[in-house]
């Protein structure tokens, strides 16, 4: 699980930054992706194995629940991180994009994503908390920033932004999924889901 963590932070970083900088790492992202998604398969079918196994008391199965639901996070970030990458691979060249008001909330993005995988590996509920609070801030700029978008000279731009932005939502819907299963490690309730749910 730690591994798989911080492979989801340096994969959705690199695939965030790639683009706001121009540069095309589809491949490497990819790949990155690709092994977040085979360590989920390992540990679903490690977890399958436990239960069978130990039988968990109510405590462990909280932790051992959790990891699934966690794990299958990471790969959703993963996933999101290559289709953001894959918008700068199709669209080509966007250096003539206006990318500063993007670049904000992709920096929200990245601290949500930071604190959630840290929440679970130090089981912090403060830090999971803070989650959601960014989670309306990048809710409300993608509301706002919409309509300004549809009024964009460039289609290119236009387009390319919005995917962006809508995988940048998501990025943060799993984040805020993921410190609601932190929550319930800690206290067997289940924190605030993702208003839109994560998927």
């Amino acid at each position: 699980m730690s591994g798989m963590g911080r492979k989801a932070i340096a994969c959705t970083t690199l695939a965030i930054d790639s683009y706001l900088a121009g540069n095309n790492a589809v491949h490497e992202v990819k790949r990155m992706s690709d092994e977040i998604r085979d360590g989920y398969y390992r540990l679903d079918d490690l977890t399958f194995e436990m239960m069978l196994t130990y039988q968990p008391a109510a405590e462990e199965f909280r932790l051992i629940r959790s990891s699934t639901e966690i794990s299958y996070a990471f790969s959703r970030l993963g996933r999101y991180a290559y289709d953001i990458a894959l918008v700068r691979d199709r669209f080509g060249d966007l250096s003539g994009c206006d990318k500063g008001w993007l670049s904000g909330v992709a920096g929200e993005v990245k601290v949500m994503i930071n604190d959630a995988v840290y929440s679970f590996a130090e089981l912090d509920a403060g830090r999971a908390g803070r989650i959601r609070r960014r989670e309306d801030f990048v809710d409300r700029m993608y509301r706002e920033r919409l309509p300004v978008l549809m009024r964009s000279e460039s289609t290119a731009c236009a387009l390319a932004e919005t995917l962006v932005l809508r995988y940048l939502e998501r990025l943060a819907d799993h984040a805020v999924f993921m410190s609601a299963s932190v929550s319930y490690i800690i206290t067997g309730m289940h924190g605030p889901r993702p208003t839109g749910g994560a998927a």
